[in-house]
């Protein structure tokens, strides 16, 4: 089960981030067809937030079509987003978290290597587009 996490300085609203998580956990193939998501009460108990702002996530979440609330129940994945490339996130992952050593054995600290990460991408992206 997923075990959602708030990133104060992330520039996104809580059930954003929760949104996010899903999102990718589908696209990772860590969340499968049939899964259950966390009960609202127990995200609520282990983020300290509003209940309001996880329902509003999980009806984000139903409204594309990604999970399904059965009442009394819980709120259950309906489709994953992870595609053909998922047999090739192993040894890219593996190969990430040896650049991530060396950024770290270099002297960068999270939001150094996340800020070399994000510029890096978005630079990519323009290249590529």
């Amino acid at each position: 089960m997923i075990e959602f996490h708030l990133d104060g300085g992330s520039g996104l609203s809580p059930y954003q981030q929760i949104v996010r998580q899903v999102r990718h956990a589908l696209r990772l193939g860590l969340l499968s067809e049939g899964d259950q998501l966390p009960t609202v009460k127990d995200v609520v108990a282990a983020l300290a937030i509003n209940p309001n702002t996880v329902l509003k996530a999980y009806r984000e979440l139903e409204h594309e079509g990604l999970v399904a609330a059965r009442p009394g129940v819980g709120t259950f994945v309906t489709r994953t987003l992870a595609d053909t490339t998922l047999a090739a996130h192993g040894p890219l992952r593996q190969e990430l978290r040896r650049w991530l050593g060396k950024a770290r054995n270099a002297g960068l600290d999270d939001e150094s290597i996340e800020a070399l990460f994000q510029t890096t991408f978005r630079s990519e992206m323009r290249e590529v587009a």
